[in-house]
């Protein structure tokens, strides 16, 4: 079996040695099926990934970085200014199954790319609602915006498609650490952006919508043209070639929710990636609010802030090497021990700034980072291939609703209660993974005993 004539593999590989020729997916099944086309098939989806992912941060990161400050300045309604991002957020998670959706129908490719594009009109909209200072107009924007965010969640995915079980959490760890230059630049940029937008008669503070559309437009140019072969595709012909099972493509979000209830492995996987994503976003949201209570400048706070970013993304080769070598479980052992020493660090750390404060945003980072590689390897590890596109995209789907809800929830806690409680409660949601890790080995030490 093979896969279309693509960059990557090479001709000749079928049986007998001949060319490859015929429709353009079909054709080279037989090509792929060579253990090297397909490694080159990987090492050419990886890089495509990692181009789109930088492309799609900096849109992100660039447009979200000032959306508050627009519903504030341009608006005036300072108490209206973190729906913008509540909406990005809930846009993402609304998205990750129509994204999945059209993965399992059409491949990776379309699900992608157009998932991307909808980024971009997205940023066209909040551009457009900024110049006409139509706030309905804005949320709906940010909300499409969501779809870079569910794009650059489910690459992640695609770059386990073909890679071997052994490589699977590197290949998926390096698509996630690329994620770090756009996080990093895109606020930069912002400056930039709004200069290049007040050259062309455009409110300034619309400047990184503006560089949003340009950028998240040129993601889905590289994952429509770059992503050949599919990778999704070819895996399931290679399957279909080796009698695995066909592919759903009604009811996916039933079929990725009952794949996923039927293996203890693929919950645990799960509530790794649920769980250590919705801490993450619940302390990290408010840790500029104590840390303004306490008088921190606007410097200071940033400053952490990259800290905290560093520790998502810097080190997740590294996560994914360990998740390949030493186990996808104890490695979501360790990530889950790194956010309680990251939430007692900083729930326990006065208002203002202290090393404390951000030592726990680094590790408040890094234990993330252990928790989504290894999670989101595990999960991928623990369904058949038939039903992966659908278990992931319903991965995404809980895991942006729980985090939507828990940064939500996040400002009334240390409203009512304190930046102390907030991350006290944090702490008693990670008991949700080892809980999971416990409960199967209870019941294998009981079975033991009682036979």
């Amino acid at each position: 079996m093979g896969h279309p004539g693509a960059r990557g593999v090479p001709r000749g590989h079928g049986r007998g040695g001949s060319a490859v020729r015929g429709p353009a997916h079909r054709t080279a099944v037989a090509a792929v099926s060579d253990v090297q086309a397909v490694r080159s098939v990987q090492r050419h989806t990886v890089r495509t990934l990692v181009a789109s992912q930088v492309a799609g941060g900096l849109g992100i990161s660039a447009a979200i970085a000032v959306g508050a400050v627009v519903v504030t300045e341009v608006f005036g309604r300072e108490d209206l200014s973190g729906l913008v991002q509540s909406a990005q957020v809930l846009g993402a998670a609304l998205l990750a199954m129509p994204a999945a959706s059209l993965a399992v129908s059409y491949g990776r490719r379309v699900g992608l790319g157009v998932a991307y594009a909808l980024g971009a009109v997205g940023a066209l909209i909040a551009l457009v609602a900024t110049e006409l200072e139509v706030f309905p107009l804005l949320l709906l924007g940010t909300a499409l915006l969501g779809g870079g965010t569910a794009a650059g969640l489910q690459a992640r995915y695609a770059a386990t498609d073909l890679a071997p079980a052994g490589g699977r959490g590197r290949a998926l760890s390096v698509v996630v650490w690329s994620t770090t230059v756009g996080a990093v630049a895109g606020p930069n940029l912002a400056g930039p952006a709004g200069d290049l937008a007040s050259s062309l008669g455009i409110e300034p503070l619309a400047g990184p919508f503006l560089l949003g559309v340009v950028v998240l437009g040129i993601g889905a140019v590289v994952i429509l043209a770059g992503l050949r072969p599919d990778p999704l595709l070819t895996a399931r012909e290679l399957g279909s070639a080796s009698g695995d099972p066909p592919v759903r493509r009604r009811g996916v979000l039933r079929a990725g929710w009952t794949a996923i209830t039927a293996s203890p492995p693929a919950v645990l996987g799960l509530l790794a990636v649920v769980v250590g994503h919705t801490v993450m976003v619940t302390v990290m949201v408010m840790t500029p609010v104590h840390m303004t209570h306490g008088g921190a400048s606007i410097s200071v706070i940033g400053f952490v802030i990259s800290v905290h970013v560093a520790g998502m993304y810097a080190l997740s080769p590294v996560m994914g090497w360990l998740a390949d070598r030493v186990g996808r479980v104890p490695v979501i052992l360790g990530g889950v021990l790194v956010l309680l020493a990251s939430v007692a660090l900083a729930g326990t750390a006065h208002e203002g700034h202290s090393p404390g404060l951000t030592a726990g945003l680094f590790l408040l980072g890094l234990g993330w980072s252990a928790c989504m590689v290894a999670g989101s390897t595990l999960l991928t590890d623990a369904v058949e291939a038939a039903d992966r596109p659908a278990v992931q995209g319903a991965s995404d789907l809980l895991m942006g609703l729980a985090a939507a809800g828990g940064g939500a929830l996040a400002g009334i806690v240390v409203g009512s209660f304190g930046y102390g409680v907030l991350n006290a409660s944090a702490a008693v949601l990670l008991a949700a993974p080892v809980a999971a890790m416990l409960i199967p080995a209870c019941r294998s030490l009981s079975n033991t005993r009682s036979a």
